[in-house]
C-alpha cells in the first residue's frame, strides 16, 4: 500500500470516528446518569444531589440516581469519577471548595483533581454554622474564646483536612480559641455526637446543621459568611464578632472526568442549572438555609483554582498533612 493511499484510509478513519462521536454526542443522554455524592447519606452535597435529581431526569428524559461512595473525605468518590470515562453519564457531586483542599493536605491523592476533572456548575453556597452544644455556658463568639481557655472543647469536624476542619482551623488562629479537634467520617456523624454531647463545638454547612439549631439541640454563636443570612437575621457574622474579612461554607457543585465533550458539559450545565433554579427546589433550600449558585463551567474551574490556592496557605500554616 503507497504512503498517499495509507495516509487517505487514515484520514478517512479519522472522519468517521469524528463523526460518530458527534452523532453520539447530539444524541447524549441516551441511558441512565449517575450523581456520585463521595460522602455519607444525610449531609449538604446528598440533600442538594437528591433534591435535584427527579427534576435533572424530566429535564434530560432519562432515570438519575444518587450514589453515595464515601471514604477518604471524599476523595474515594471523586477518584471513581475522575477515572471514569468520560462520556457524561458519571458526574460527581461535592463540596467543591473541600475537593480544592485535597492536594494540599493529602501527601499521596490518587489522582489530580485539576487534572482529572472538569467542572460543569455550581449548585448552591451554605454558609458554615459555628454551633456547640446547649450545655456550654456561652453565649457569643467572645465568650467562646473566653470559655475555651479555661475550660476543655472537643472541636468535632466531618474528617481531617475537610472544608469545616480548616474553616476551624482559621477561626482558631485568628481568634485565638483553643480546641481539640475530634475527626469524623462525614457531617451527619460529627453532628449526631455534638447533638449527644460527646463533642462541644461544631463547625458546619448550614444546610445540614440548621435543623438541629431550629429543634434547640445545637445553639448558634455566629455565621460565617460576610453579611448576616436573612433566614437567621439575629444571628451575627463571625467577621462582626471581631474576625474580619471571617468568611468560609460549603459550595455544591458538579464536576465531569476530564475529557468529556464540551457539548455534553453545556447540555449537563444547562440541565443542572434549570433543575435547581426551579422555584419549588429554591424555595426549599432556601429554608434550609442554601442560596443557590450558579456558574458556567469555565468559572467553576476558576472558582476552584482560586480555592486551592486559599486553602494551601492555611493547611500549610497548620502543618496538616495526611497519608
Amino acid at each position: 500500500m503507497s504512503l498517499q493511499r495509507r495516509a487517505i484510509l487514515l484520514a478517512c478513519t479519522a472522519a468517521l470516528a469524528a463523526a460518530s462521536a458527534t452523532a453520539q454526542t447530539a444524541d447524549w443522554p441516551t441511558k441512565t446518569l449517575r450523581i456520585v455524592v463521595p460522602y455519607p447519606p444525610g449531609g449538604s452535597s446528598d440533600i442538594i444531589a437528591r433534591s435535584i435529581s427527579q427534576a435533572l431526569s424530566e429535564s434530560l428524559k432519562q432515570s438519575v440516581i444518587v450514589e453515595n461512595k464515601p471514604g477518604a473525605n471524599g476523595n474515594l468518590g471523586a477518584d471513581f469519577v475522575a477515572k471514569a470515562e468520560p462520556d457524561g453519564y458519571t458526574m460527581l457531586l461535592c463540596d467543591v471548595g473541600a475537593l480544592a483542599i485535597s492536594p494540599s493536605v493529602y501527601t499521596k491523592l490518587s489522582f489530580d483533581p485539576s487534572k482529572g476533572l472538569r467542572g460543569v456548575t455550581m449548585l448552591a453556597y451554605s454558609p458554615h454554622l459555628l454551633v456547640v452544644h446547649p450545655s456550654v455556658p456561652v453565649n457569643n463568639l467572645k465568650e467562646l474564646i473566653a470559655y475555651s481557655k479555661k475550660n476543655e472543647l472537643n472541636f468535632a469536624v466531618t474528617a481531617t483536612g475537610s472544608a469545616p476542619h480548616l474553616a476551624g482551623v482559621a477561626l482558631e488562629r485568628a481568634s485565638g480559641a483553643r480546641w481539640q479537634y475530634i475527626p469524623y467520617k462525614g457531617g451527619v456523624t460529627a453532628i449526631q455526637d455534638t447533638v449527644a454531647g460527646q463533642t462541644q463545638v461544631l463547625m458546619n454547612g448550614m444546610l445540614a446543621t440548621l435543623p438541629q439549631v431550629q429543634n434547640g439541640k445545637l445553639k448558634v454563636l455566629g455565621v460565617s459568611k460576610s453579611t448576616r443570612m436573612p433566614l437567621i437575621g439575629d444571628v451575627p457574622t463571625i467577621a462582626e464578632q471581631g474576625v474580619a474579612g471571617y468568611e468560609s461554607g460549603t459550595w455544591q457543585g458538579v464536576l465531569l472526568p476530564r475529557g468529556t465533550p464540551d457539548a455534553v458539559v453545556q447540555k449537563l450545565n444547562k440541565a443542572l442549572i434549570t433543575a435547581i433554579r426551579a422555584p419549588e427546589i429554591r424555595s426549599r433550600l432556601a429554608g434550609q438555609g442554601a442560596e443557590v449558585v450558579t456558574m458556567t463551567s469555565t468559572e467553576q474551574d476558576q472558582f476552584f483554582a482560586k480555592e486551592r490556592a486559599r486553602w494551601a496557605s492555611v493547611v500549610k500554616a497548620a502543618n496538616i498533612k495526611l497519608d
